[in-house]
């Protein structure tokens, strides 16, 4: 059962002293059965005059915070620990009934709660990311659902190319098949939307990645450095089930798991306002840091790694 330290670290930066709105956070990882939070620490400079906390429709934690002083520099530095306990993909499937296959309906008493996340959110007027769906479902026969979703998982992973960017609203889906390319919200939004048109439901997930040194044998994971996204999925008898088709992942290995939300602008880690002149923003920087207890005999010789870096929905707003 490891430990991971997460280490989350955000600064603004402004030319001249500017006010501050209300700022709303989303750094506090869910508590389940697979992650238990042991240690939280969250320090704002300047210390806001209020900070309170919420559970948003959703059941995230959501940090509220208000600002009464004008300042250069904002920053929130957020350290949490917690145990960390992947579950085998599909646990619990029951084969006997074979719920999980093509085609199937979910039953009477969960569609009501499953409807609005059935629903699709962008458009698709060629069709082509229905037709890229259908293609993983074979034609005649039955397909086990857990087969076709690690299948599409894995093709997001091996045929589409990984691209940092930095800032910016989501891709499109059909943007995304189209230039086989996009950051890690690109690729989940595009898988959810995939899997609501063969009639499942689908949410995007924002946290955290922890990839393993490479002096542990591991591969090294892309989405780190900055928060993560990637979808799950509800599939009967086995619960909601995580996919990051940015690494090829069935399951939540080493994913923590933060926000959970219908679409991305509900799962945003980090948005708030200010005022002030127009060009006195200068910069923003975003470090996250996940380490693991494992890790510990590995700090004398491991040099630094550079990772490629995704904000996975990281937005301020003026």
């Amino acid at each position: 059962m490891p430990i991971l330290s997460i280490r989350h670290l955000t600064r603004y930066r402004y030319k001249t002293p500017v006010a501050f709105g209300a700022h709303r956070m989303m750094f506090r990882p869910l508590e389940s059965y697979d992650q238990r939070l042991l240690t939280t620490k969250l320090v704002i400079v300047p210390e806001p005059v209020h900070l309170h906390y919420v559970h948003d429709v959703f059941g995230n934690c959501v940090g509220i915070a208000r600002f009464a002083d004008k300042a250069r520099e904002l920053s929130f530095h957020s350290r949490v620990s917690l145990q960390h306990t992947p579950v085998p993909a599909f646990e619990g499937m029951d084969r006997s009934d074979d719920p999980g296959a093509f085609p199937f309906s979910y039953s009477a008493e969960d569609m009501p709660d499953l409807l609005r996340s059935m629903e699709r959110q962008h458009p698709d007027p060629d069709g082509v990311v229905d037709r890229w769906a259908r293609s993983f479902v074979p034609s005649r026969g039955r397909a086990r659902l857990q087969t076709v979703l690690a299948a599409m998982t894995q093709a997001i992973h091996s045929d589409f190319r990984y691209a940092t960017r930095l800032a910016g609203a989501p891709q499109l889906p059909a943007e995304t098949l189209a230039l086989k390319s996009g950051a890690c919200r690109d690729f989940a939004i595009l898988m959810i939307e995939a899997v609501r048109s063969l009639g499942l439901a689908a949410q995007f997930v924002s946290g955290y990645i922890y990839s393993a040194p490479r002096q542990l044998g591991s591969l090294t994971k892309v989405g780190g450095g900055h928060t993560h996204a990637w979808a799950r999925v509800y599939v009967p008898s086995c619960g909601w089930v995580e996919f990051d088709p940015t690494n090829g992942i069935v399951g939540n290995a080493d994913l923590v798991r933060v926000a959970i939300a219908r679409d991305p602008r509900q799962a945003i880690p980090l948005c708030g306002t200010w005022d002030g002149e127009a060009d006195d923003f200068l910069d923003m920087e975003v470090e996250v840091e996940v380490t693991s207890d494992n890790d510990a005999g590995l700090a004398s010789v491991r040099g630094p790694v550079q990772q490629p870096r995704d904000l996975g929905g990281v937005a301020l707003a003026r």
